[in-house]
This record gives structure tokens, C-alpha cells and sequence, in this order.
């Protein structure tokens, strides 16, 4: 284990500090500063290395955590990421990204604060990177089989280098003119800088997957022409379509999706020119949504120069401790500070829309909003509690539905389920033959850290359907649901 007496004699929990407030909301880069190694290391040792860890029952990619926390406190970090490279392909993205279910579960976290499981990730692997440690693995020999990932998320992301490192001919499919997905386009740079997506996708190309981008697969490529001209197909589509807002005015000008918002900004913060854009400049902006695609909007809105930032939640506040109904080592629904609301903004809780408003001209004025509380048919208005919130911008960002149910779904026929996800087996293929789906569009919107790992499952699923067997690691258990995340 690491430093036996670490967690009786180190019993507070160090972080990175964040840039300031004034300086981050005039650039896009990250957040955090670096943290001092050796704090870091000493973090590692509260590390019990629990005859049962539960950190691994919180992880879905089953992270060694215990082990490669030991090798961090020892300053053995060649064997360290060797541990953490074994169950997660890209710790750099889940080490920034993911919300972190393995500390929640941490032994430790019962009556001490957590081990800093997140921040050992990122730092082994940035060491990693740092010392040339992460180098492209390329098959011994290729099977002659070949197989199109469509999606270039983490879930399609992680089917293919599982896939390649088998041995297979692999593509992926993307229709934004780079691959990544959400991680390139939706995550804004403040949180992850693109430059991380682009190291690994290197690494990847270097291995020998081939990455197809500004494909419309579903319309420039039909379902049907990859099933021709490849062995097996893997969906890694996301689901993309929105949950909307059914309240009168909605379709004024001057609300929008979230990721009607979020792709051009970040392009914008890269250097591109996107015409046309809507910005928050100067504007009363509203966030509807208060989960994390909520609070990259409120973030990008700041850089922008808004003059105001209202995010509003229909659940109401959390506490700041567990509620009794959701004990340790569950994921629990308290208040948490992100960085973009520690940059300014009001957050309204137990409000929920009633009406867009607009001037004569017809532009977008405010919104008509009430309080709400649960009642015997759910949320119900409180009498009384209606009063108006100027914006010039709204952004809807309340979560998403499934996959988009046209396109190569529609032309490849697999089943869906009652939600609107694609069915699929326990070796993750669908209803059709040879076609796989991974991420997201089987499971329903859910964390990067379930996506990744769902991508490892799919692709020994069609390792196994290409070459009878595979040594690929095991699945986890497509029926599992992940731990509740607001």
C-alpha cells in the first residue's frame, strides 16, 4: 500500500489551486495551475489500499486506483501509468473531465475527505507525456479484417485503438472536419485545451487507425455502403438529440440549444472564424440547465464579455452534505462549485420557465418564470412566486434524449428501446449482424468515464464476432446503470 500512517497523518485534501477569477475570464486556457509534486505524492499516501476498494465499484472502467496511487507515492510513475493505461485508454481526458465516482466511493471518504484520485490520474499521465512515455502501440500482425467506427467521441475513440491494437484495419467516421466529437467541439477549451485531443489522436494515427473527417455518415456514406465495404460497423453516434423547452415562445430568436452555442465559441477560442455566430456579449444571458453542459455554457459566456450570467435549475438546492438517502459509497446530489460559477453569475434553484418574452420588434426580451415544488403530478407552480428575468440570450442546455433516430440508424435498421436508445446485446451488437454500438446511443447520456469504457466493451464484443474469440479485456455488464451524476 502507499504510506501506511498517510491517511492518519495527512488528513486534509490538497488540490491545484485555480487562476484567478480576473485573469481566466480574459483566455481560454485551463483552469488550474500546476500542483507541487510532491504535495501531490503525499496526497497519494492517504491511499488506504482497502481490502475491498470501493473506489474501483464507483469507477466503470475498473481503475487499478489503489496500485498506481501506491506507485505515485513512491515517485514510480513509468509503472504507474503502465497501471492506469491497463483499464483506461485516455486517463488525460477522464482525469479532467469525468466527475470523479471513484471518490465518492473512497473508504477514506466515510468520515475523512477523499483521496485525490482525479488529480493522481491527470498528473501520471501528463508525466507520461512529459517524459515520452506514451508511444504508439501498432499491432505484430493484422487480421485482414476491417472494421468503421462512426463517432470519433471517447466511446468511438477508445473501440478503435482497442480495435487497431487487435490487429484490424480500422476507420473512424466523423462529420466535423476533426476528430473528437464533444471532446474538440462541445467541451470548451477553459476545461480541456484541444491540444490534449490532438497528442492522442497522433498516437492513434501512429498505430494505424485511419480517421475519415467531414463525413456525413447517414447521408454523404449510407449504413448500408459500410456494411459492404467493411467486416463489422460500430456506432459511436452520441446521443445528440436535445431535450427542448414546450413553453409559449420558445421559438423566438435569441434562444438556442447549448450546442447550437458551445461548437462555434470553441472554434472561435481556436482561431477559426465561424460566421454568423451568436454571442453573449454584452448581453443578459439565462442558462437553463444546471449540469455540466449548463456550466460550460456559463463559463464561455463570461470569456465572451456577458453582462450577466443567470443559470436557473428546476430541482432545488442541494445540500452540501450527503442526504440520508444517499449514503456512502453512492454518488450524492450535492452543491457543487465548478469553475465557471466561481466565476460570477447567479444560480436560481426550484425555477422552472413559463414563457419566452418578446419586445415589439420581436427580439427576445426575458423570461416569465415561477418557483416550483413537488407536488402529487410533479413540479407545480407556487402561487404567487411569477416575476420576469431580462435576456437577450437563452440557452437551453437540459440534457439530451438519444441518438438521432434517422440517418444510418434509420438506414441500418437496428431496434431501439423504449427510450429511444439502441438496443444491443451483451457483447454490445445490435439487432443487426455485424453492427455494434458503443457510448451514449446505447446507453442513454451519461459520463465520459461509462463511454470510454463502453468502448473498450464493444470492441472486444467485435473482436470476438471477427475472429471467433478475443483477449481483448472482459465487458462490464451492459444492463449496469452508472451512479446518479446531476
Amino acid at each position: 500500500m502507499a504510506d501506511p500512517t498517510g491517511f492518519l497523518t495527512t488528513r486534509e485534501r490538497a488540490l491545484p489551486a485555480r487562476r484567478p477569477v480576473p485573469v481566466r475570464i480574459m483566455d481560454w486556457k485551463e483552469v488550474y495551475e500546476a500542483q507541487d509534486v510532491a504535495e501531490l505524492r503525499q496526497q497519494a499516501g492517504r491511499c488506504m489500499d482497502c481490502g475491498i476498494p470501493f473506489c474501483h465499484a464507483g469507477c466503470p472502467l475498473g481503475n487499478l486506483i489503489p496500485e498506481w496511487n501506491d506507485l505515485a507515492w513512491r515517485g514510480d510513475w513509468r509503472d504507474a501509468i503502465e497501471r492506469l493505461h491497463a483499464t483506461n485508454n485516455f486517463p488525460e481526458f477522464t482525469g479532467r473531465l469525468c466527475p470523479a465516482p471513484c471518490e465518492t466511493a473512497c473508504v477514506l471518504g466515510i468520515n475523512q475527505p477523499a483521496v485525490t484520485i482525479k488529480q493522481i490520474e491527470v498528473t501520471t499521465i501528463e508525466r507520461a507525456f512529459a517524459a515520452g512515455g506514451v508511444v504508439p502501440q501498432p499491432p505484430e500482425r493484422l487480421s485482414g479484417k476491417t472494421v468503421a467506427v462512426v463517432g470519433s467521441g471517447p466511446a468511438g475513440l477508445a473501440a478503435a485503438q482497442q480495435l487497431t491494437r487487435a490487429g484490424h484495419t480500422v476507420a473512424v467516421y466523423e462529420r466535423a472536419d476533426k476528430p473528437g466529437g464533444l471532446l474538440r467541439y462541445g467541451i470548451p477549451e477553459f476545461k480541456m485545451e484541444k491540444s490534449i485531443v490532438d497528442r492522442r489522436i497522433a498516437q492513434m494515427e501512429a498505430e494505424g487507425t485511419r480517421f475519415r473527417n467531414g463525413v456525413d455518415v447517414g447521408g454523404t456514406v449510407t449504413g448500408q455502403q459500410l456494411r459492404d465495404r467493411y467486416d463489422a460497423v460500430v456506432l459511436a453516434i452520441g446521443a445528440t438529440v436535445p431535450r427542448d423547452l414546450p413553453v409559449p415562445g420558445r421559438d423566438v430568436s435569441g434562444v438556442l440549444q447549448a450546442m447550437d452555442y458551445l461548437p462555434p465559441a470553441n472554434r472561435v477560442a481556436l482561431g477559426e472564424r465561424v460566421e454568423n455566430q451568436v454571442t453573449a456579449t454584452g448581453k443578459d444571458v439565462i442558462v437553463i440547465g444546471g449540469g455540466d453542459t449548463g456550466a460550460d455554457c456559463i463559463g464561455t459566456a463570461h470569456r465572451q464579455g456577458a453582462r450577466s450570467v443567470t443559470s436557473l435549475e428546476i430541482m432545488p438546492q442541494p445540500g452540501a452534505d450527503r442526504p440520508a438517502n444517499q449514503p456512502w459509497p453512492t454518488y450524492p446530489m450535492i452543491y457543487r462549485v465548478a469553475s465557471a460559477h466561481e466565476e460570477g453569475g447567479d444560480r436560481l434553484y426550484a425555477i422552472s420557465t413559463q414563457e419566452v418574452l418578446a419586445d415589439d420588434a420581436g427580439r427576445l426580451s426575458g423570461l416569465r418564470v415561477s418557483e416550483v415544488r413537488m407536488g402529487e403530478r410533479g413540479f407545480e407552480p407556487v402561487e404567487g412566486s411569477e416575476r420576469l428575468l431580462p435576456a437577450q440570450l437563452v440557452l437551453l442546455a437540459m440534457g439530451f434524449l438519444g441518438p438521432e433516430p434517422d440517418g444510418v440508424v434509420a438506414q441500418l435498421g437496428v431496434d431501439l428501446d423504449g427510450r429511444g436508445t439502441i438496443l444491443r446485446d451483451a457483447d454490445y451488437m445490435t439487432s443487426v449482424p455485424g453492427v455494434f454500438v458503443a457510448g451514449d446511443a446505447g446507453r442513454g447520456q451519461s459520463l465520459i468515464v461509462w463511454a470510454i469504457a463502453e468502448g473498450r466493451s464493444a470492441a472486444r464484443g467485435v473482436d470476438a464476432y471477427l475472429m471467433g474469440s478475443s483477449q481483448l479485456p472482459r465487458p462490464i455488464n451492459p444492463t449496469d446503470r452508472p451512479l446518479a451524476v446531476g
